[in-house]
């Protein structure tokens, strides 16, 4: 973002002022979207850019006829250029209320209905606030007023937040942000401080944007529809992929069952799938357009399979983590030499075995969530060094890692991120990951190259989420119901590319 102002500035060109003006008239439009002027509003003004914002929006606010309370907290006697430059601006305006504290601060008593407007501290905070500061973000929490943070709530760090306290980060309401999304605001521990954001075009350049290097990115539906595949029309089954599940154990023949269907819903041309000779006659019942391949033990994987003839395998769902099934996962690994998705099971079976991750075959795609990514490397205290720590593992091994959550992200073995806007708490559910896993090896045969398999699949898995849960609700969905969604998640995709 300090490129890109900067590259703006420059090249628009245009004075920081007028800059920091275009901000605050588009924060100001979205907070008059939502809150009338009947609604009193106090401002909280910090002595850098941020407070600069927030003096300005003090100034529109009040020119559109709302009652505004401005405290601008100047406890060192340095106020940023803009920041002061706006003082002034305020401090002329006819009816304008500016308070400006340099030692003691007397907190305003917060009435009903009053909007609190955060504008302290911004994405240059590089270290937790300390003293005063601190003590009027308590204060500011402690009222049951709503918040409304300019670009990044108080306190809270773009980034790294590891090492952050808890009780010193504004927690906004709603979160009113310049241009681009933060990282923060992707991260689950982050989001009690962010609350709802929205983010505002303040018109920084585009060419800029191009130019500036990013190593995490936000997948958006064009980006995957181009990704999309042609259906030849004299294709035949051996033309879309032979997929191999290895799945299921006594008992956990349903991830078998969902993993084979999403493969079969995702246009694999022939799905087999090798599982327990217990689980025959239900897989044949329910999924009766698989092979079935069973494996020698009655209830567990025991024995790896050979993978020769097949595009592409998924391993892991529903098999168990016996000691003959820990034997036969390792011995699949080293003998799996097509494109391969390793889920479930398989990860914390592989967690006990890290060597086995640097004889992986490059691209492998991993699919762990959180507490199976702690299973397989260190430094998982959060979800910034969480994310840290798959972003490393991809790099490191030279895999794909499908880090699953809210906004799951798909780390390359550049050390790129994807992270990913589709899918709904309401796929919190058992099943979601045996789907997914199902739908990317079936990417895999069908010829899509590792990355794009998991930025397609990860986006096509979340998007039948949220047309199921907009079917059936959030609390009623089920991993079946994402089967079920995929025909239609395909067909939306395939509808941006029709001329």
């Amino acid at each position: 973002m300090r490129a890109l102002d900067a590259f703006t500035i420059e090249h628009e060109p245009i004075a920081s002022i007028d800059l920091m003006e275009r901000a605050a008239s588009a924060f100001v439009a979205a907070f008059a979207a939502r809150w009338t002027p009947e609604h009193p509003v106090k401002v909280f003004a910090g002595p850098g850019n941020n407070g600069g914002d927030a003096l300005a929006v003090a100034r529109l606010l009040t020119g559109r006829g709302y009652r505004v309370e401005t405290y601008l907290f100047n406890t060192t006697g340095r106020l940023s250029e803009d920041c002061a430059a706006n003082r002034s601006r305020l401090a002329d305006l006819p009816g304008a209320k500016l308070t400006e504290i340099t030692s003691k601060f007397d907190p305003p008593k917060i009435g009903h209905g009053d909007v609190l407007v955060d504008g302290l501290f911004g994405t240059g905070l590089n270290k937790p606030l300390q003293g005063g500061f601190a003590a009027l973000v308590k204060y500011i929490n402690a009222s049951p007023a709503p918040v409304v943070a300019i670009d990044m709530p108080s306190g809270l760090m773009s980034e790294d937040n590891s090492y952050n306290v808890s009780d010193h980060i504004v927690r906004a309401t709603l979160t009113l942000t310049f241009q681009l999304p933060k990282p923060a605001f992707f991260l689950a521990d982050c989001s009690e401080y962010v609350g709802e954001w929205q983010v505002l075009d303040i018109g920084l350049s585009a060419e800029g944007l191009a130019a500036t290097e990013a190593d995490m990115t936000l997948t958006e539906r064009g980006d995957v529809s181009a990704l999309l595949l042609p259906r030849p029309a004299f294709g035949h089954k051996g033309t879309f992929g032979h997929a191999l599940l290895v799945a299921g154990s006594y008992g956990m023949a349903g991830a078998a069952i969902l993993a084979a269907r999403a493969c079969l819903r995702s246009g694999a041309g022939k799905v087999t799938v090798h599982t327990p000779t217990a689980n025959n006659d239900i897989l044949q019942v329910a999924v009766p357009e698989a092979i079935m391949s069973h494996d020698v033990d009655l209830q567990t994987f025991s024995m790896p399979i050979e993978t020769q003839g097949y595009a592409a395998v998924g391993l892991g769902p529903g098999l168990g983590q016996s000691r003959a099934t820990e034997r036969a996962v390792l011995g699949q690994l080293a003998m799996s030499h097509c494109p391969m998705v390793v889920d479930a099971d398989a990860l914390n079976l592989l967690g006990r075995h890290r060597e086995m991750l640097g004889r992986l075959p490059a691209e492998t795609i991993l699919t762990p969530h959180p507490r199976e990514l702690a299973a397989l490397t260190d430094n998982c205290i959060d979800s910034y060094t969480t994310l840290s720590a798959a972003r490393a593992l991809a790099r490191r091994h030279r895999l794909l890692v499908v880090l699953k959550g809210h906004y799951t992200a798909i780390c390359t073995p550049s050390g790129h991120a994807y992270l990913n806007p589709t899918g709904n708490a309401g796929m919190a559910t058992a099943g979601s990951g045996d789907v997914l896993t199902g739908l990317l090896t079936a990417l895999l045969a069908r010829g899509y190259q590792p990355e794009a398999a998991c930025r397609l699949g990860v986006y096509l898995h979340g998007l039948a989420g949220d047309l199921a849960a907009a079917r059936l609700g959030e609390e009623s969905l089920t991993a079946s119901d994402l089967v079920d969604e995929l025909p239609a998640a395909f067909r939306t995709l395939y509808a941006d590319l029709k001329p």
